[in-house]
């Protein structure tokens, strides 16, 4: 840290880190960019890495992961919002009328794979995990049952009562295929909808879209669910009004028969039970208003608190396992540890390879993208980052630090190569005064040897 406050170029490695956010890994680019006059082939600018710190510029690394970096993901959360908002009041190109279309808020859960600890709430009143009077006692000894009234944040919650007769194989084979089984929900639910209005699918496609926008959610337990924000418009998408037959009503109905007509089949595997997978008994079908308790800023809020979020938020690791690791000694809960080993289990066998379940061992199986949206649901992620760096670039031409060139007549020539990533342990603190962050925690052996 002394040594970076006594380098000569420390105010503009400052302005580089100032510049990042507070990016805890920025990424590190040695290259130049070249502006040419295209009629005379004049050079007009000239930028290069040689005169930056280190030789280097440092950019913001962009991940989702709040994890890894709170500053990136806090953009990508904030860019997810307007994004899931947009389409449901309009903005960022997408009209206004938009906040007159039917629309609702889905979740669609998991099925039961084993009984576990609980916090569950009635008026206000905290009731015990698992009472039962006669409850019976598992194979493996243990009583299937607690009168515990477990806090909020109390590790025991998501693990099962008894490991043994936990189906952990089940849980992360229904992660790996439950993009599949969103999939089919979605084309199940254009079918319904069809059936309702009396019209065929090519008919539907005349008359009616159906837009969506959708965050997995990973359950104390290790398994997903997914949020979805569920709308029906006109033909043209979002600019144009649907029919007047196509109600909430007619989308709710569509939506409970879709999900629970779905199913999707595990190959089959020696020495494995037969598994069908469908969603669970526990479906949640709200309309959205513009006041009232489901609100579009409540939608938007929750779907984007949950996109910079995966599997460590139940106790397991957000990089990668190998079939090499030792797991015994991961810093992780018991219940995620039992779901990774099986994981990296199945992964090996040739009928499950196409699930790539030990490439996603880290994910507990679950392989899909943690938010999606349809075509025509709003703006688009690209969007908004293109309207970000082209007011940053107008920023920079108003205060003289960027040339006024006619786009017409330069030619652009840029050449970059990677350099490295991340910061010292005495940069990270000075980055943290610099952007009013916190600095990260320090990690233990294990996890520093792992990267």
């Amino acid at each position: 840290m002394v040594s970076r406050l006594r380098d000569p170029h420390y105010e503009r490695w400052a302005s580089q880190i100032r510049r990042t956010g507070g990016c805890r890994q920025p990424i590190h680019l040695r290259g130049k960019v070249e502006h040419w006059d295209r009629a005379t082939g004049q050079l007009l600018h000239r930028y290069s890495t040689n005169q930056e710190p280190n030789g280097v510029l440092r950019v913001a690394c962009k991940t989702r992961r709040a994890s890894r970096c709170p500053a990136c993901a806090e953009v990508y959360r904030a860019d997810t919002y307007q994004l899931i908002r947009a389409g449901l009041v309009g903005g960022k190109g997408v009209p206004e009328t938009v906040s007159a279309h039917p629309c609702l808020f889905v979740t669609l859960t998991a099925p039961s794979f084993g009984t576990v600890h609980t916090r569950r709430e009635k008026n206000g009143k905290v009731l015990p995990c698992h009472a039962r009077r006669d409850a019976e006692t598992c194979p493996h000894g243990q009583v299937m049952s607690c009168t515990a009234r477990h806090g909020a944040d109390e590790e025991c919650l998501g693990e099962p009562l008894c490991p043994d007769c936990y189906d952990h194989a089940g849980s992360v084979l229904f992660n790996a295929l439950s993009p599949e089984l969103w999939r089919r929900f979605t084309e199940a639910l254009r079918r319904r909808v069809a059936r309702n209005a009396g019209l065929t699918q090519r008919e539907l496609r005349e008359q009616l879209v159906i837009s969506f926008a959708k965050v997995a959610e990973y359950q104390r337990r290790g398994v997903v669910h997914f949020h979805a924000v569920i709308r029906l418009d006109g033909p043209d998408g979002p600019a144009s009004p649907p029919p007047a037959w196509a109600t909430a009503d007619l989308l709710g109905d569509a939506v409970r028969h879709a999900a629970s007509a779905v199913t999707v089949n595990v190959p089959a595997v020696p020495g494995e039970p037969t598994r069908v997978f469908r969603w669970g008994a526990q479906l949640d079908v709200r309309q959205i208003t513009m006041n009232g308790d489901l609100t579009d800023q409540a939608v938007a809020g929750y779907i984007a608190k949950y996109a910079t979020k995966a599997a460590e938020c139940v106790g397991t690791l957000d990089r990668r396992v190998n079939l090499l690791d030792d797991l015994t000694t991961l810093p992780i809960r018991d219940h995620a540890r039992r779901l990774i080993a099986e994981c990296l289990r199945l992964g090996v066998l040739d009928e499950l390879a196409d699930l790539r379940l030990v490439q996603w061992a880290h994910t507990l199986g679950f392989r899909g993208h943690f938010s999606t949206r349809s075509r025509h649901y709003s703006t688009t992620l690209g969007d908004l980052r293109a309207a970000r760096v082209d007011h940053m670039r107008e920023e920079q031409i108003s205060t003289g630090r960027l040339p006024l060139f006619e786009e017409d007549t330069v030619l652009v020539i840029s050449h970059w190569d990677y350099a490295g990533q991340g910061l010292s342990a005495g940069e990270q603190l000075l980055a943290a005064a610099l952007t009013g962050t916190q600095p990260p925690e320090r990690t233990n052996q294990l996890e520093a040897a792992h990267g």
